[in-house]
């Protein structure tokens, strides 16, 4: 079978039996497929939840909430209905979506969660009103991890089931033989990322053999017989992250026993995210690496990426030689509107993305906060607090030829910005770009020392620090390197200087002569019509 390059995580369940009403059609269920129908997404994967709770009539796992009959959370209790108001009708979501996708010229993932933790059970207890939250950690099964007796009640992972328990690791293994004989599914996608607890922490070294063969057990049985279904897996980006929480990726791709690599940097966008050692394990193998391409920022200024960022990421990984992209968690777009597509039309052509705005950025604290368990090496994110005449460097990854591009006339201008927070506009600092001193003339200040409202939390105490880079100050494609010396320091605030955002914007013209699209704002709001 061809191998899809583009990939859409599709969720199953926010933007699609959460939002319709009861009892559900089979064409509102198409929608899943329907909604990508055009774009450049060549593999739909969708959720179809975990071996408790599944979204199609297993024969093998359980149907998600079948025997709850109070629900703690109403769209919990909507989503239930829909799935059996389908079932009952004699639709099985899971083939609905199958033949939907294969109709439309698509393949269909089957996106299964290896590790949810022991949230039907936590259901059930929700539903008892003399069981209270502190007894759930008390509540420990047989399969779960705490049952060894081992493992602090606080541990994220006590309630998670045990991958060293045979009858865990099997159970998924007759599911997978069901999804292989009863539906017409491409592949399978193993999502490790969303709860990465699988073996006791005095454990994880013994358990990385014992997930190994696991794998290659699920292999044979995807790829054996007819269909050449593949095995993905969705993993920490970082190879030590991976291995870490018992996931050894190396020796998967040495025995070939995964087909594709879904790889994870970040809970949130990642423009900066390095493949680079994934790649290099995989080269020359027939393993291909996907790199999730988030679009959820989450900072107290931008939720979701604009379509500059995401040129920026998409070209960043393109760059580095990935074998495709997986459009991660771009559901939360729902429902799509043509900001959606505009930027999901672009992804796999980094040659048109090229002359393009970008903006890019480092990784910052968000609203959202990282599983160590996914992100390992955090050495060049922010933010860092400064010390007087200490500068600090930090990598700034752009993808972009400006030299070329600016030969032909295209580049309009590059902005580089810089967010110091516990500052006033007393203190002075010092800016370098790969070595040059950033002149005082290039720079305007924009000073948020008080925030009275924010798009989603306030900073306050920050100033804004913006360079209008010339010729001669311009970054080079590839790494680029960022330093800034906090030279006084005249703050009355308890807390140190901090830099807290790095940020580049890359912004093109059409051509030489051309304006800055419609309106040109150098030429006031008279509507320039010459594009």
């Amino acid at each position: 079978m061809a191998k899809p390059r583009i990939m859409f995580d599709h969720d199953g369940r926010h933007p699609l039996v959460y939002m319709y009403e009861p009892p559900m059609y089979k064409e509102e269920f198409e929608a899943a497929i329907d909604e990508l129908v055009g774009t450049p997404v060549e593999a739909v994967n969708l959720m179809i939840g975990d071996i408790g709770s599944l979204i199609y009539d297993s024969q093998v796992g359980g149907l998600w909430g079948k025997n709850v009959d109070k629900w703690p959370h109403l769209v919990w209790g909507r989503a239930s209905r829909n799935f059996n108001s389908l079932i009952s009708e004699g639709y099985d979501p899971l083939k609905i979506a199958c033949d939907r996708a294969h109709n439309k010229g698509m393949f269909l993932y089957a996106q299964l969660l290896a590790q949810q933790g022991a949230r039907e059970r936590s259901l059930r207890v929700w539903e008892d009103d003399e069981f209270s939250p502190d007894d759930f950690k008390y509540d420990v099964q047989s399969l779960e991890i705490g049952a060894s007796g081992e493992v602090d009640k606080e541990w994220p992972g006590y309630r998670c089931l045990d991958f060293m328990n045979e009858e865990v690791r099997s159970r998924t293994l007759s599911l997978v033989e069901e999804l292989v004989n009863n539906y017409s599914i491409d592949g399978l996608e193993l999502e490790f990322c969303y709860t990465p607890y699988y073996f006791r922490p005095d454990q994880v070294k013994s358990g990385c053999k014992v997930m190994t063969e696991w794998i290659a057990t699920l292999h044979e049985i995807l790829s054996s017989g007819s269909g050449d279904r593949e095995l993905a897996v969705q993993v920490p980006a970082n190879l030590d992250a991976s291995l870490s929480i018992g996931l050894d990726l190396n020796e998967w791709i040495k025995r070939g026993i995964v087909d594709a690599i879904i790889a994870q940097p970040s809970a949130v966008a990642d423009p900066m995210a390095d493949f680079r050692p994934l790649l290099n394990a995989s080269r020359g193998t027939n393993t291909r690496v996907l790199a999730a391409l988030k679009s959820r920022v989450s900072t107290d200024r931008i939720n979701e990426a604009s379509i500059e960022m995401m040129r920026g990421s998409a070209c960043n990984y393109w760059d580095q030689g990935v074998d495709g992209i997986y459009v991660a968690h771009w559901f939360g777009y729902w429902p799509y509107t043509p900001s959606f597509y505009e930027k999901l039309r672009e992804l796999p052509h980094p040659d048109i993305m090229a002359p393009r705005d970008k903006h890019y950025r480092v990784p910052t604290d968000t609203a959202r906060p990282v599983s160590p368990s996914i992100v390992a090496d955090k050495s060049n994110s922010l933010p860092v607090k400064l010390e007087i005449s200490a500068p600090h460097s930090i990598e700034l990854i752009i993808s972009d030829d400006v030299e070329r591009w600016d030969s032909m006339g295209m580049v309009h201008e590059i902005l580089l910005r810089i967010r110091l927070v516990d500052t006033t506009e007393r203190d002075k600092i010092e800016v370098k770009l790969n070595g040059n001193v950033l002149p005082q003339d290039t720079l305007r200040k924009v000073i948020n020392m008080y925030a009275m409202d924010a798009p989603q939390y306030r900073v306050t105490g920050a100033c804004w620090y913006i360079f209008r880079l010339r010729d001669e100050f311009r970054p080079v494609k590839g790494n680029n390197i960022i330093e800034v010396n906090l030279l006084e320091n005249e703050s009355q605030a308890f807390a140190k200087v901090t830099l807290r955002d790095v940020e580049m914007e890359i912004k093109y013209l059409k051509g030489a002569g051309f304006g800055r699209g419609t309106v040109d704002p150098d030429l006031g709001s008279y509507e320039y019509a010459t594009q």
